[in-house]
């Protein structure tokens, strides 16, 4: 499966962005989806995830203000960032796999084989 991931920019504090992924040479709907982001210097941490049934699950940094949707028709998962903060400045990057993790464990970058390219997003005060 290769993931691309598009859309990141540069907005100010409280503006709304939206990065997608869009993902080729596998069947989409048969895969957990997620967003992690990494801010320079720091570890890659889980922003959220969306699995086969369009659950959702959070990082309680981001919860109320992004939402993790998928559209099998268009093989693509989005992420629809509002009230954004400066420390939502990282390389937001979108992974994919085939095992849907019942534990919390869903949230360590090691429960997704499949990774796309990253795209910047930065948040200026």
């Amino acid at each position: 499966v290769q993931l691309q991931a598009s859309g990141g920019g540069l907005v100010q504090a409280g503006d709304s962005l939206s990065i997608s992924c869009v993902a080729s040479g596998g069947t989409f709907s048969a895969y957990v989806m997620g967003w992690f982001r990494q801010a320079p210097g720091k570890e890659r941490e889980f922003v959220a995830r969306i699995r086969r049934n369009s659950f959702t699950d959070y990082a309680d940094s981001v919860k109320g203000r992004f939402t993790i949707a998928r559209d099998n028709a268009k093989n693509t998962v989005y992420l629809q960032m509002n009230s954004l903060k400066p420390e939502d400045t990282a390389v937001y990057y979108c992974a994919a796999d085939i095992k849907d993790v019942y534990t919390m464990r869903y949230r360590e970058p090691t429960s997704y084989e499949y990774w796309g390219q990253g795209t910047q997003v930065t948040v200026s005060s």
